[in-house]
Protein backbone atom coordinates (compact mmCIF):
# COMPACT_ATOMS: atom_id res chain seq x y z
CA UNK A 1 0.00 0.00 0.00
CA UNK A 2 2.86 2.39 0.88
CA UNK A 3 4.80 1.64 -2.21
CA UNK A 4 1.77 2.30 -4.33
CA UNK A 5 1.10 5.56 -2.82
CA UNK A 6 4.67 6.78 -3.68
CA UNK A 7 4.14 5.70 -7.05
CA UNK A 8 0.71 7.85 -7.19
CA UNK A 9 2.61 10.71 -6.07
CA UNK A 10 5.06 10.49 -8.75
CA UNK A 11 2.89 9.94 -11.41
CA UNK A 12 1.15 12.92 -10.05
CA UNK A 13 4.17 15.05 -10.25
CA UNK A 14 4.92 14.63 -13.99
CA UNK A 15 1.11 14.39 -14.72
CA UNK A 16 0.70 17.66 -13.57
CA UNK A 17 3.51 19.15 -15.24
CA UNK A 18 2.81 17.80 -18.70
CA UNK A 19 -1.34 19.23 -17.97
CA UNK A 20 0.22 22.88 -17.63
CA UNK A 21 2.51 22.58 -20.46
CA UNK A 22 -0.06 20.82 -22.72
CA UNK A 23 -2.71 23.62 -21.80
CA UNK A 24 0.12 26.34 -21.72
CA UNK A 25 -1.73 28.59 -24.53
CA UNK A 26 -4.40 28.84 -21.76
CA UNK A 27 -2.31 29.27 -18.60
CA UNK A 28 -0.24 31.59 -20.12
CA UNK A 29 -0.43 35.20 -18.91
CA UNK A 30 1.97 36.87 -21.73
CA UNK A 31 2.93 35.99 -25.24
CA UNK A 32 6.26 34.25 -24.82
CA UNK A 33 8.36 36.70 -26.82
CA UNK A 34 7.12 39.30 -26.49
CA UNK A 35 9.44 41.71 -24.75
CA UNK A 36 8.97 45.01 -22.03
CA UNK A 37 12.47 46.82 -22.11
CA UNK A 38 10.64 48.70 -19.11
CA UNK A 39 10.62 45.34 -17.20
CA UNK A 40 13.70 43.82 -17.69
CA UNK A 41 14.75 41.55 -14.75
CA UNK A 42 11.57 42.34 -13.01
CA UNK A 43 11.42 40.01 -9.86
CA UNK A 44 8.02 37.39 -9.21
CA UNK A 45 5.30 39.73 -8.10
CA UNK A 46 1.38 40.50 -9.20
CA UNK A 47 2.61 41.81 -12.42
CA UNK A 48 4.54 38.45 -13.65
CA UNK A 49 4.23 35.27 -11.70
CA UNK A 50 7.92 34.50 -11.95
CA UNK A 51 9.05 37.83 -13.05
CA UNK A 52 10.88 38.55 -16.00
CA UNK A 53 14.46 38.17 -18.27
CA UNK A 54 16.77 40.40 -19.63
CA UNK A 55 14.62 41.11 -22.65
CA UNK A 56 11.23 41.83 -20.00
CA UNK A 57 9.96 38.43 -21.31
CA UNK A 58 7.44 36.96 -18.58
CA UNK A 59 9.26 33.75 -17.24
CA UNK A 60 5.81 32.11 -16.44
CA UNK A 61 4.30 31.90 -19.97
CA UNK A 62 7.97 31.17 -21.40
CA UNK A 63 8.39 28.26 -18.79
CA UNK A 64 5.08 26.41 -19.86
CA UNK A 65 5.94 26.86 -23.43
CA UNK A 66 9.27 25.61 -22.98
CA UNK A 67 8.30 22.72 -21.22
CA UNK A 68 5.42 22.11 -24.16
CA UNK A 69 8.64 21.74 -26.48
CA UNK A 70 11.23 19.84 -24.01
CA UNK A 71 8.21 17.09 -23.67
CA UNK A 72 7.36 17.16 -26.95
CA UNK A 73 10.75 16.16 -28.33
CA UNK A 74 10.95 13.78 -25.33
CA UNK A 75 7.85 11.99 -25.96
CA UNK A 76 8.45 11.79 -30.27
CA UNK A 77 12.04 10.91 -29.65
CA UNK A 78 11.34 7.92 -27.62
CA UNK A 79 8.37 6.99 -29.74
CA UNK A 80 10.85 6.92 -32.86
CA UNK A 81 13.47 4.75 -30.99
CA UNK A 82 10.63 2.58 -29.44
CA UNK A 83 9.62 1.56 -33.15
CA UNK A 84 13.47 1.59 -34.10
CA UNK A 85 14.77 -0.60 -31.14
CA UNK A 86 11.19 -3.44 -31.60
CA UNK A 87 11.83 -3.77 -35.78
CA UNK A 88 15.44 -3.95 -35.26
CA UNK A 89 15.54 -6.37 -31.95
CA UNK A 90 12.53 -8.43 -32.76
CA UNK A 91 13.84 -9.55 -35.88
CA UNK A 92 17.35 -10.08 -34.48
CA UNK A 93 15.79 -12.48 -31.72
CA UNK A 94 12.92 -14.19 -33.96
CA UNK A 95 15.18 -14.65 -37.02
CA UNK A 96 18.02 -16.23 -34.82
CA UNK A 97 21.64 -17.34 -36.35
CA UNK A 98 24.01 -15.76 -38.09
CA UNK A 99 21.21 -12.82 -39.04
CA UNK A 100 21.52 -12.23 -35.35
CA UNK A 101 24.94 -12.47 -34.62
CA UNK A 102 25.77 -10.26 -37.14
CA UNK A 103 22.87 -7.24 -36.11
CA UNK A 104 24.23 -7.92 -32.57
CA UNK A 105 27.97 -7.25 -33.05
CA UNK A 106 26.34 -4.20 -35.35
CA UNK A 107 24.75 -3.13 -31.99
CA UNK A 108 27.34 -3.91 -29.47
CA UNK A 109 29.76 -1.56 -31.65
CA UNK A 110 27.05 1.33 -31.94
CA UNK A 111 26.69 0.75 -27.68
CA UNK A 112 30.62 0.95 -27.35
CA UNK A 113 30.39 4.66 -28.82
CA UNK A 114 28.87 7.20 -26.41
CA UNK A 115 25.79 8.03 -27.40
CA UNK A 116 26.96 12.28 -27.59
CA UNK A 117 29.46 11.44 -30.26
CA UNK A 118 26.17 10.21 -32.52
CA UNK A 119 23.95 13.28 -31.07
CA UNK A 120 27.29 15.96 -32.08
CA UNK A 121 27.22 13.98 -35.19
CA UNK A 122 24.17 14.45 -36.18
CA UNK A 123 23.36 17.45 -34.76
CA UNK A 124 26.15 19.28 -36.91
CA UNK A 125 24.22 17.77 -39.91
CA UNK A 126 21.40 18.82 -39.32
CA UNK A 127 21.87 21.91 -37.82
CA UNK A 128 19.15 21.90 -34.62
CA UNK A 129 15.18 22.76 -34.74
CA UNK A 130 12.90 21.41 -33.10
CA UNK A 131 12.20 18.54 -35.48
CA UNK A 132 15.61 17.75 -36.21
CA UNK A 133 16.33 17.51 -32.34
CA UNK A 134 13.38 14.39 -32.31
CA UNK A 135 14.85 12.60 -34.83
CA UNK A 136 18.60 12.74 -33.08
CA UNK A 137 17.67 11.69 -29.73
CA UNK A 138 15.13 9.11 -31.31
CA UNK A 139 17.49 7.47 -33.80
CA UNK A 140 20.53 7.27 -31.05
CA UNK A 141 18.38 6.14 -28.35
CA UNK A 142 17.44 2.96 -29.26
CA UNK A 143 19.94 0.31 -28.83
CA UNK A 144 18.52 -0.57 -25.21
CA UNK A 145 15.32 -1.00 -26.50
CA UNK A 146 16.86 -3.39 -29.03
CA UNK A 147 18.46 -5.72 -26.70
CA UNK A 148 15.48 -6.14 -24.20
CA UNK A 149 13.30 -6.68 -27.23
CA UNK A 150 16.10 -9.53 -28.74
CA UNK A 151 16.02 -11.08 -25.31
CA UNK A 152 12.80 -11.14 -24.79
CA UNK A 153 11.88 -12.67 -28.27
CA UNK A 154 14.39 -15.22 -27.87
CA UNK A 155 13.05 -16.36 -24.74
CA UNK A 156 9.47 -16.09 -26.38
CA UNK A 157 9.56 -17.94 -29.19
CA UNK A 158 10.46 -21.60 -27.49
CA UNK A 159 6.77 -21.38 -25.66
CA UNK A 160 4.14 -23.58 -25.76
CA UNK A 161 2.24 -20.97 -27.25
CA UNK A 162 3.94 -20.29 -29.68
CA UNK A 163 4.42 -23.33 -30.88
CA UNK A 164 0.82 -23.83 -30.91
CA UNK A 165 0.54 -20.61 -32.92
CA UNK A 166 3.27 -21.89 -35.62
CA UNK A 167 1.79 -25.56 -35.81
CA UNK A 168 -2.12 -23.81 -36.55
CA UNK A 169 -0.41 -21.95 -38.81
CA UNK A 170 -1.00 -18.47 -37.17
CA UNK A 171 0.11 -15.29 -39.87
CA UNK A 172 4.30 -14.39 -38.91
CA UNK A 173 2.59 -10.85 -37.96
CA UNK A 174 0.00 -12.22 -35.63
CA UNK A 175 3.07 -14.47 -33.46
CA UNK A 176 5.14 -11.41 -33.66
CA UNK A 177 2.64 -8.60 -32.71
CA UNK A 178 0.41 -10.95 -30.55
CA UNK A 179 2.56 -13.38 -28.82
CA UNK A 180 6.03 -12.37 -28.34
CA UNK A 181 5.59 -8.28 -28.44
CA UNK A 182 2.49 -8.45 -26.10
CA UNK A 183 4.64 -10.40 -23.87
CA UNK A 184 7.57 -7.87 -24.04
CA UNK A 185 5.62 -5.33 -23.17
CA UNK A 186 5.97 -4.87 -19.34
CA UNK A 187 10.14 -4.99 -19.97
CA UNK A 188 9.76 -2.52 -22.70
CA UNK A 189 7.45 0.00 -20.68
CA UNK A 190 10.04 -0.27 -17.94
CA UNK A 191 13.24 0.91 -20.41
CA UNK A 192 10.93 3.27 -22.38
CA UNK A 193 10.00 5.28 -18.88
CA UNK A 194 14.19 5.31 -18.38
CA UNK A 195 14.58 6.39 -22.08
CA UNK A 196 11.79 9.48 -21.40
CA UNK A 197 13.64 10.51 -18.83
CA UNK A 198 16.96 10.31 -20.51
CA UNK A 199 15.60 12.41 -23.61
CA UNK A 200 14.67 15.01 -21.43
CA UNK A 201 17.83 15.48 -20.37
CA UNK A 202 19.90 15.37 -23.69
CA UNK A 203 17.26 17.91 -24.85
CA UNK A 204 17.98 19.63 -21.87
CA UNK A 205 21.86 19.32 -22.06
CA UNK A 206 22.41 20.33 -25.85
CA UNK A 207 20.04 23.47 -25.50
CA UNK A 208 22.09 24.69 -21.87
CA UNK A 209 24.75 24.33 -24.24
CA UNK A 210 23.47 26.39 -27.20
CA UNK A 211 23.53 23.38 -29.77
CA UNK A 212 20.06 22.20 -29.20
CA UNK A 213 16.55 24.04 -29.75
CA UNK A 214 17.47 27.23 -31.60
CA UNK A 215 17.30 30.15 -29.19
CA UNK A 216 14.02 32.09 -30.85
CA UNK A 217 12.41 28.71 -29.32
CA UNK A 218 11.41 28.60 -25.74
CA UNK A 219 12.53 25.28 -23.88
CA UNK A 220 13.84 24.33 -20.55
CA UNK A 221 17.52 24.22 -21.95
CA UNK A 222 16.99 27.65 -23.44
CA UNK A 223 15.60 29.24 -20.58
CA UNK A 224 18.90 27.74 -18.72
CA UNK A 225 21.34 28.85 -20.90
CA UNK A 226 20.11 32.30 -20.86
CA UNK A 227 20.06 32.37 -17.39
CA UNK A 228 23.43 31.79 -16.99
CA UNK A 229 25.08 35.59 -16.66
CA UNK A 230 21.59 36.31 -15.08
CA UNK A 231 22.35 34.19 -12.03
CA UNK A 232 25.83 36.58 -11.41
CA UNK A 233 23.53 39.68 -11.04
CA UNK A 234 21.09 38.26 -8.88
CA UNK A 235 18.35 37.21 -11.12
CA UNK A 236 18.32 33.93 -10.09
CA UNK A 237 14.47 33.35 -10.65
CA UNK A 238 15.20 33.21 -14.33
CA UNK A 239 17.15 29.60 -13.93
CA UNK A 240 15.58 28.55 -10.66
CA UNK A 241 12.56 27.85 -11.69
CA UNK A 242 13.18 26.13 -14.79
CA UNK A 243 15.78 24.32 -13.05
CA UNK A 244 13.44 22.85 -11.01
CA UNK A 245 10.66 21.32 -13.01
CA UNK A 246 13.88 19.95 -15.01
CA UNK A 247 14.99 18.35 -11.78
CA UNK A 248 11.19 17.15 -10.75
CA UNK A 249 10.47 15.93 -13.82
CA UNK A 250 13.58 13.63 -14.29
CA UNK A 251 13.63 12.58 -10.44
CA UNK A 252 9.74 11.66 -11.00
CA UNK A 253 10.03 9.64 -14.08
CA UNK A 254 13.45 7.82 -12.93
CA UNK A 255 11.38 6.86 -9.61
CA UNK A 256 7.77 5.75 -11.41
CA UNK A 257 10.34 3.62 -13.42
CA UNK A 258 11.94 1.98 -10.36
CA UNK A 259 8.83 1.40 -8.79
CA UNK A 260 7.72 -0.44 -12.33
CA UNK A 261 10.75 -2.65 -12.25
CA UNK A 262 8.94 -5.57 -10.41
CA UNK A 263 10.57 -9.17 -10.93
CA UNK A 264 6.87 -10.75 -10.63
CA UNK A 265 5.36 -8.40 -12.85
CA UNK A 266 2.19 -10.14 -14.92
CA UNK A 267 2.54 -11.68 -18.74
CA UNK A 268 -0.06 -12.01 -20.98
CA UNK A 269 -0.51 -14.87 -22.66
CA UNK A 270 -2.75 -15.38 -25.58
Amino acid sequence: MKSRKKLVFWCSVPGLILALTLFSDILATQPVNEMDLDAVYTPPGDGHLLGTDHLGRDVYSRLLQGGKVTLAVAFLSVALSFVIGVIYGGISGYVGGWPDSVMMRILEALISIPSLIFVLAFQAIMQGGMWGMTFIIGVTGWFTTARIVRSEFIRLKDTEYVKMARMFRTPIWKILTGHLLRNSLPPLFVVTIFNLAGAVFIEVSLSFLGIGIPPSVPSWGNMLYNAQNDLLIGAWWIGIFPGLLIFLTILSINFIGEALKDPGRRRFHA
